[in-house]
């Protein structure tokens, strides 16, 4: 929602908005360029001259500004509703998967806008160097992070689409893989006939989908096997990240100097590479914006250090993505005392994926699990029971774990324990950031 906002203004809209919170500075930002902004929900909150109400996925028909709305008869739209709108004035450029989607489509963004192409992009995340989730450009292309989720990724036009990895998620949408996998192939036979389809050939699911698609897209694949059209070859590890060739059909295109650590993240590189090369962008431009690359916020991110200790953030909430990240992290570490604290997000996901959570902390010393965050689930104790199951089940796996009942015993606790060269890493999709935020605080 703010990424779509952020390019709205761009675009010389008026807007206002309401959030139960109190604003964070992503949203201060944004006051500050004109946004009217309500604390809490009121019918009072749309002014007189409102003509759209725009809502994102957890605000139910029932919402009191919704109903106001109604009884108006203002068009309302879903966020991703609003997004395809826009996209329809450009030429679509969709990315989409359960890992990774995030900074594949703020390196594909980064790059058309660095060879003049890109004329929107709206992200599920923010980047670190520019501090903005959308934004608009002067070219042709409009760039989507595009989510699975309620198959909100279906009210997208993309002419070039990418699918990166398809797993289990999202359970409070989808029964099983089988009904995830549809809406995937559905998403991919919405590409274009005149488009590309970008497929993880390293994933099987993700190249049975690009099989049963219903498109006659230029059908592409990246990845490590030989027979994948674009792979990433001659891995090195750097000091500040990743260098790698990218090669089409086994040949030598150009060498990438990617600054940002994990195999994972080489991956994210090769798929942006591959979709922009598609597009006929030029290597060099390929090159030298992937070189300059940030990262986003809360990706594998370096928060400060203090007293010896290092604070490193990260958004995973996913046992492949917590597995990948604390593995990325244990390599660049080395033998220092890895603290992990781990907040689940969503009941349903946690008790689905419980064996796969417990054996996916095995490259951490300690882990500290915190209450699930409920998202857009009504619960009474199930986040303090579940949570500290996984606890014992990370524990019987051969990691200490222990369950907290709030993240400031976490912070309390660690306030005590930690020693000089430890490193703290948070992981989840709710607001576990806060301990971080708690800990600068303290400094300051």
């Amino acid at each position: 929602m703010r990424a779509l906002a952020e390019v709205l203004m761009d675009n010389g809209c008026s807007l206002s908005g309401s959030d139960l919170m109190t604003p964070n500075a992503s949203i201060k930002r944004l006051i500050e360029r004109g946004l009217v902004f309500h604390q809490g929900h009121s019918e009072a909150n749309l002014s007189e001259n409102t003509q759209q109400l725009i809502y994102s996925p957890a605000i139910p028909a029932e919402n009191v500004e919704r109903t106001a709305a109604a009884h108006r008869s203002l068009p309302q739209h879903s966020y991703s509703q609003a997004v395809g709108h826009l996209m329809r004035n450009s030429t679509g450029v969709c990315v989409a998967g359960t890992h990774g989607k995030s900074t594949t489509t703020a390196m594909v963004a980064k790059i058309l806008e660095e060879s003049g192409r890109l004329s929107a992009v709206v992200l599920g995340a923010e980047l670190r160097d520019s501090e903005r989730s959308g934004w608009s450009g002067v070219g042709d292309l409009f760039v989507a992070e595009s989510c699975e989720f309620q198959q909100s990724f279906l009210d997208l036009n993309p002419t070039y689409s990418a699918i990166l990895t398809i797993e289990p998620d999202h359970f409070d949408c989808y029964a099983d893989l089988d009904s995830l996998k549809t809406a995937f192939c559905d998403f991919a036979s919405q590409t274009a006939s005149d488009g590309v389809l970008l497929v993880n050939h390293d994933c099987q699911v993700s190249r049975l989908v690009s099989e049963k698609a219903q498109t006659t897209a230029k059908r592409v694949s990246f990845g490590t096997n030989p027979t994948a059209d674009w792979q990433a070859t001659n891995l090195v590890q750097t000091k500040n990240g990743t260098r790698f060739e990218l090669e089409h059909h086994g040949k030598s295109v150009v060498e990438i100097d990617l600054p940002l650590h994990g195999q994972h993240n080489v991956w994210n590189g090769l798929a942006a590479a591959a979709l922009c090369a598609e597009i006929c962008v030029s290597p060099e431009h390929i090159r030298d914006s992937l070189s300059k690359f940030q990262g986003i916020r809360r990706r594998f991110e370096f928060v400060g250090e203090w007293n010896g200790v290092t604070f490193i953030d990260d958004y995973a909430h996913h046992p492949t993505a917590v597995l990948i990240t604390l593995k990325t992290l244990r390599k660049v570490m080395g033998s220092r005392r890895i603290r992990c604290v781990f907040q689940p997000h969503q009941i349903r996901r946690t008790v689905a994926l419980m064996t796969e959570f417990a054996s996916s902390f095995v490259d951490a010393d300690e882990v500290f699990i915190a209450p699930v965050f409920a998202a857009r689930e009504s619960v009474v104790d199930e986040p303090a029971v579940i949570s500290r199951e996984l606890a014992n089940r990370i524990t019987s796996n051969g990691v200490p774990a222990q369950f907290f009942s709030s993240l400031d015993q976490i912070v309390n606790t660690l306030d005590d324990a930690t020693r000089p060269g430890d490193v703290i890493v948070t992981m989840g999709a709710g607001d576990i950031d806060r301990i971080h935020h708690e800990f600068t605080r303290r400094i300051q």
